[in-house]
């Protein structure tokens, strides 16, 4: 945008763009005031569209007489603070009002043009975007706000304390020599999972709070793929035989996020093997969601229930410190194994330790080929992830057959889709074998 200045005259373009920007505040700020009037919430709004104009007008005009030491522009603003203190103050006084949003906005109104005249473009409309993205906003932060539970900010403090504090303070040196095992590594790992966990609890609790089974399967995937599978198939053994479909087609998902959770974590540690691994990964995922939507296509809407269950494993919060500390053992565990088992039993022993893995969580396995062990090489550590997910896929396809009391309805969607989607794994990591 700054190549306009080349066109136009500098001083032109300022102004249009702070008096089109000020308009734009003023419109969002009279939407606002004619809602609370309609709903008889307040009458002394302040401002209008040609109010907050002439404010970011005015702020310019001041701005440009004197541009170097400023008094102008803070005697202006000075003047603007008081007026809108009074305002408030007979607000408060006189109709109990305590709102100071239009207030505020007012004041960044004002500062409009010295930040448009020094700032780049990237900058400024960003500032604009969120005065109008909060002014519309304040409707959707209330309902947030109610389907908010008692300790949501207290979840939100652990994590930023565990990802902000506790891991830029942790050392960066080995604790066994030898092995690439560190408390930094170890709580990274846990970090970069619980963000994950954590994103997807915040979709599926404010996003996607009334959406159906399908989605609760991609989204309740990104946190736990064996965990959802496992509620999603407890559902179907009560459910509906019409709606048995959308069930294993929820499944099917939660594995295809899988895949997507493996492109999210893999370059974070090691871009090498992303590299390496990122075409199956990804392959796997289109598929399996090819086989889910086929799947789905396959369920009868017409007299489809939505189910209002409170399942308490779909709302846990995936942020408890026990599940992390959980993980974080996991991981150091997974990282002796895999480092002995690789030094005294060579590529084989790895090998079946990937199969093995896959019998549990297969993340801190994955995440324990990342961070490199010893001399392991990238295709061993591709080769690997890959084995340890073609078993990881056969548990789950147990666990939904466990959960589900081996429903006689569900057998042949749950059997086909699994089926298909882990003879594409073996055939890729055959392929992989081969190149």
């Amino acid at each position: 945008m700054e190549k306009i200045y080349q066109i136009f005259p500098q001083e032109l373009f300022t102004f249009v763009l702070v008096t089109l920007f000020s308009l734009l505040i003023g419109l969002s700020q009279r939407k606002l005031s004619l809602k609370k009037e309609g709903e008889g919430i307040d009458k002394t709004f302040f401002g209008t569209d040609r109010t907050f104009t002439f404010i970011g007008i005015l702020g310019y005009l001041l701005y440009i007489l004197d541009p170097v030491n400023l008094f102008l522009f803070m005697g202006g603003g000075l003047a603007l603070i008081i007026l809108l203190g009074l305002n408030y103050y007979v607000k408060m006084s006189q109709h109990n009002i305590y709102g100071i949003t239009s207030i505020i906005t007012g004041l960044i109104t004002y500062c409009l043009a010295p930040i448009v005249e020094t700032q780049p473009s990237w900058f400024y409309i960003m500032v604009v975007v969120t005065v109008l993205l909060f002014t519309e906003m304040k409707s959707t932060f209330t309902e947030i706000a109610q389907h908010m539970q008692n300790d949501e900010m207290i979840t939100l403090a652990k994590f930023l304390a565990i990802s902000g504090i506790i891991l830029p303070m942790l050392p960066n040196e080995n604790l066994i020599p030898g092995i690439n095992l560190t408390p930094y590594t170890i709580w990274l790992a846990t970090v970069v999972v619980s963000g994950i966990s954590y994103l997807s609890y915040l979709l599926k609790r404010y996003v996607f709070h009334q959406s159906g089974t399908l989605v609760a399967g991609i989204v309740g995937g990104l946190y736990s793929s064996t965990a959802t599978i496992s509620v999603l198939a407890r559902k179907c053994k009560h459910a509906k035989e019409r709606e048995i479909p959308e069930y294993v087609a929820a499944m099917l998902m939660a594995v295809s996020m899988m895949y997507l959770r493996f492109l999210i974590l893999i370059p974070v540690f090691s871009v090498e093997i992303f590299l390496s691994v990122y075409p199956y990964l990804l392959i796997m995922s289109c598929v399996s969601i090819i086989i889910a939507w086929v799947i789905h296509k396959k369920t009868d809407f017409t007299e489809l229930t939505k189910d209002a269950e409170d399942d308490r494993e779909e709302s846990n919060n995936p942020l408890e410190f026990k599940v992390a500390l959980i993980f974080a053992l996991l991981f150091v565990v997974f990282t002796v194994v895999t480092h002995y088992t690789f030094s005294y039993a060579g590529a084989e022993g790895l090998n079946i330790l990937s199969f093995v893995s896959g019998l549990s969580d297969v993340t801190p396995f994955v995440l324990t080929l990342l961070q490199g062990t010893g001399s392991l090489a990238v295709s061993m550590a591709v080769a690997c992830t890959l084995q340890a997910i073609v078993s990881n896929n056969l548990m789950k396809m147990c666990y939904a057959l466990f959960f589900s009391g081996r429903r006689k309805e569900m057998l042949p969607y749950l059997t086909i889709g699994f089926t298909l989607i882990i003879v594409l794994n073996v055939a890729l990591l055959i392929f992989f074998y081969l190149h």
